[in-house]
């Protein structure tokens, strides 16, 4: 691993510049938050990162040989596939017990193991698209606004198992919510303003 440095990206969609000469140095194993309102690249940072996106210019050093996971700002789960299988798409090693006892850190009942996703409410579907997250080998942990439609206790449940699991390791965390980044322990923090 290594630190992943942001090196005068520029990126634009139809015209419209959403980063200009961005330039930022994560270090490796840090937590670092990224902040801005709606519409000012927050996620195309992420996209980028993950490389289905290219920079307009500029470059990004440090991912070379780095296993990114990440959460999006949708759960894009299998719909029809149990949680279990859901589970295993990603990390397919994983035992059933490994599986109930994640489930059981996220506050979620063992029986939803055999249950297809689409049975499942929002806020659990969430916690499933965390955990397909953490429990695939990673390098790099990618957040995008990860704790909608969780409750308090299962918030922070969440945050916990997060930064078990992500010790270490690097976290980006795309938020609108200083108290989210400060419970995953933020060492640095961006602002696209």
């Amino acid at each position: 691993m290594a630190d992943i440095q942001f090196q005068h990206i520029y990126k634009s969609y139809s015209g419209k510049t959403v980063l200009s000469d961005f330039s930022a140095l994560l270090p490796e194993g840090s937590v670092t938050a990224i902040m801005a309102p709606s519409g000012q690249g927050k996620t195309t940072l992420l996209r980028l990162l993950m490389g289905l996106e290219q920079p307009d210019k500029g470059r990004i050093t440090g991912l070379d040989g780095m296993r990114i996971s990440p959460v999006f700002q949708e759960n894009r789960l299998c719909e029809y596939l149990s949680v279990s299988a859901n589970l295993r798409f990603t990390a397919p090693s994983l035992t059933i017990s490994e599986i109930l006892e994640a489930l059981e850190q996220v506050h979620l009942p063992p029986a939803c193991a055999d249950q297809p996703v689409l049975e499942l409410s929002g806020g659990m579907k969430r916690r499933i698209a965390i955990l397909r997250a953490l429990l695939t080998e990673h390098d790099l942990l990618l957040l995008d606004e990860p704790f909608q439609g969780l409750d308090t206790d299962t918030k922070a449940a969440v945050i916990n198992l997060i930064r078990q699991k992500s010790k270490e390791k690097t976290l980006i965390l795309v938020t609108h919510n200083q108290e989210e980044a400060v419970s995953l322990g933020a060492q640095k923090w961006i602002s696209l303003l």
